[in-house]
């Protein structure tokens, strides 16, 4: 027979656990770079840009599409990999509360 409140108390114990694992993603930090690291960009798990660093022999470069270009594919980076991190340690922390169901998105959970 179907355990209703088996079930609720175990909705809330993945909910709680969720809560604490997204608190915990402002501490994972991610720097990525990119024009062989003329440029960095730093974002922490919430995907929250925490900081730019460009290098000082590009500030003078007449060509600022090009300094554009290489800020935006650091900070890309910087999210992307911040985004694989961050689900991988939701995926620890709700480990065997939720149910392996394919095709569900932990992204979904606000990441």
């Amino acid at each position: 027979m179907f355990d209703m409140f088996g079930m609720m108390g175990k909705i809330k114990e993945a909910q709680a656990k969720m809560k604490e694992a997204q608190e915990k993603l402002k501490d994972i930090t991610v720097t990525a770079e990119s024009g062989a690291g003329l440029v960095k960009a730093t974002v922490n798990g919430q995907r929250q840009l925490l900081k730019i660093e460009i290098d000082e022999s590009i500030m003078n470069v007449s060509d600022r599409e090009m300094v554009n270009d290489l800020v935006v594919a650091a900070v890309n980076n910087a999210m992307l990999t911040a985004g694989e991190r961050a689900q991988e340690e939701l995926r620890k922390h709700t480990e065997g509360l939720i149910p392996n169901i394919p095709g569900l998105d932990l992204g979904s959970f606000g990441l």
